[in-house]
């Protein structure tokens, strides 16, 4: 049976994960961020989908209460299934960007209006605090502000520990610089190693925060659902393990470094064991170079 524990582990200040952990916001459908996803999960299937992502070794579980669609939130299934939460899973949840009950996107929170974000986390989730906050950057060239409100509320006990996402190498030291960052929340992928290139995946490591990637599978389909093209490469690669892309994907990520994290998500029980069996692919030298080259 597959196990996330299998491609070791990281911690999150204090909090001890598996680096395979599972993204939640696939169970809402509908396109949360923008693009379509098709029609929302099954509610039924959805509940079951979690606690099965949690026996297969899954122990972190990001989120956010702007993952909505129509039918279905991405936190009322956190709760539904999981809570009251055992302390070996860990819920990571985000905070910045503003969005109706009508889906429709509205302007940023202010550092003035977080703490109402992260308060709604927490009615939707349940609990008396929240594990990791991530402050996700829009276009603003400094966090320094609204990063400060959360390190605010941490100190008043809302957060358990803070994390920034869509951030750069500055953004990760004007954070530092207020307070303790657990963790970075990127996108970085084999069509997108922008952290590569500007130091920011190594800077993590050096500093012992955990690099968390996204869109792991999907790539540059981002929100969309995976594409089913693969370059060469990579196809190659899974037939000599007898895998699938998406797990060579995920391998190829959970190789780059001790300190990397991935949190695919999925609508699909199959899937959601297929990526947690990717923890035990391990790659080659000669095949992580092919595959970065």
């Amino acid at each position: 049976m597959p196990d996330a524990a299998a491609a070791g582990t990281w911690k999150l200040g204090d909090r001890e994960v598996n680096r395979l952990g599972f993204g939640a916001m696939r169970l809402t459908g509908n396109g949360v961020m923008g693009n379509s996803d098709g029609a929302p999960i099954d509610r039924d299937v959805a509940i079951g989908l979690l606690p099965r992502a949690v026996e297969l070794g899954v122990n972190h579980i990001d989120t956010a209460s702007f993952y909505f669609g129509p039918l279905r939130s991405a936190n009322e299934l956190i709760n539904r299934a999981l809570a009251p939460y055992d302390d070996q899973v860990v819920v990571v949840t985000k905070v910045g960007p503003g969005r109706g009950p009508s889906g429709d996107w509205t302007a940023r929170a202010t550092p003035e209006q977080l703490r109402g974000q992260v308060e709604e986390n927490l009615r939707q989730l349940g609990g008396d605090h929240l594990d990791v906050v991530n402050l996700r950057r829009g276009l603003e060239p400094s966090i320094a502000e609204h990063f400060g409100a959360l390190a605010d509320l941490r100190d008043a006990g809302l957060i358990r520990h803070l994390g920034i996402s869509h951030v750069t190498p500055e953004h990760l030291a004007e954070a530092q610089a207020i307070a303790p960052v657990v963790c970075v929340q990127n996108f970085y992928s084999l069509d997108c190693r922008r952290a590569d290139e500007n130091g920011l995946l190594d800077s993590c490591g050096e500093q012992g925060i955990a690099f968390v990637r996204y869109y792991a599978i999907s790539g540059l389909q981002r929100e969309a659902a995976a594409a089913t093209a693969h370059d060469d490469a990579v196809l190659a690669v899974a037939r000599a393990h007898d895998a699938t892309p998406a797990q060579v994907r995920l391998a190829w990520t959970l190789q780059r470094g001790p300190h990397v994290l991935a949190i695919p998500g999925t609508r699909n029980p199959q899937h959601l064991e297929e990526n947690i069996a990717a923890a035990a692919l391990r790659l080659s030298e000669d095949e992580l170079a092919r595959l970065a080259g």
